[in-house]
């Protein structure tokens, strides 16, 4: 994606995030569902991304397709983000797939935690390396003639015993590749998860080392500041001067020295 899909994506992402409390399976169906939708049709794709509509006339047509068929989440999820600007046609539907894999990965954390989203990044890297080792079953997989189901009777076997999470994205991946072959977009999901994954990952930059006492009382304050028991690792960086900045995903909170002079220095220069 472009520069400008890359913010529409950024934002649909960030309206996702509060509705994870209660993903599952079925809202994640319902995307993909939306998916297919625009997959069916180009008209309909460049209808829905054509630069020269207003906003709102793509907001509301978007609306008219899908009101009713699927749940409020989803409905306003994707009418918001038709509502936005993309570069390319498939751009739309390829954030939309995005945020329904997002779904399925928050479905696994709120299950078991950091543990159901480790399970869920294992099986899907478990499955891709059964299917790079064997010729045939890739061929079997990409078989033209072959219906879905067969397609996805193949590959849940392959890989026994994974989770419900797993399952959903392996099934979505045979069924509906979307030009990519069924593990290069496995590997692409296998992406998004591990990009969840950094959220249980708090990355903290020091000017000097840390004692155990304030490294256990840094692990403490960011568990209780996340709500969650975070993964803590340090690296010093003496250009900080002093303080600290800590990174969770895409959250970055700087209480360095160097932080506040830059601050200082631009409302200097302004």
């Amino acid at each position: 994606m472009s520069g400008t899909s890359q913010t529409s994506l950024a934002e649909a992402r960030r309206d996702l995030e509060p509705r994870l409390e209660h993903a599952s399976g079925s809202m994640a169906g319902e995307l993909f569902a939306v998916v297919d939708l625009l997959d069916s049709s180009a008209g309909l794709r460049r209808a829905l991304t054509d630069p020269s509509r207003e906003p709102e006339q793509k907001a509301q047509l978007m609306r008219r397709l899908i009101a009713g068929k699927v749940g409020t989440d989803v409905e306003q999820l994707a009418t918001r983000a038709a509502g936005d600007r993309w570069s390319d046609a498939r751009d739309l539907s390829d954030a939309l797939e995005d945020l329904a894999v997002t779904v399925v990965a928050a479905d696994a954390e709120n299950s078991s935690g950091k543990a159901g989203l480790d399970r869920l990044e294992n099986d899907l890297f478990w499955f891709t390396q059964v299917v790079d080792g064997s010729h045939d079953v890739q061929w079997a997989l990409e078989e033209p003639q072959a219906t879905p189901d067969a397609k996805s009777r193949l590959a849940l076997r392959l890989v026994p015993g994974i989770s419900p999470q797993a399952q959903q994205l392996i099934d979505r991946a045979v069924r509906a590749p979307r030009g990519h072959s069924p593990v290069t977009l496995v590997q692409q999901f296998l992406r998004r998860v591990a990009a969840r994954q950094q959220r249980w990952i708090a990355e903290v930059a020091v000017s000097r080392p840390l004692t155990d006492d304030q490294f256990q009382r840094l692990q403490q304050g960011l568990n209780r500041l996340y709500g969650r028991d975070l993964k803590v690792t340090v690296r010093q960086d003496p250009e900080l001067i002093g303080g600290l900045r800590v990174s969770v995903g895409d959250e970055v909170v700087d209480a360095s020295v160097l932080s506040r002079l830059h601050e200082l220095q631009r409302r200097l220069a302004g």
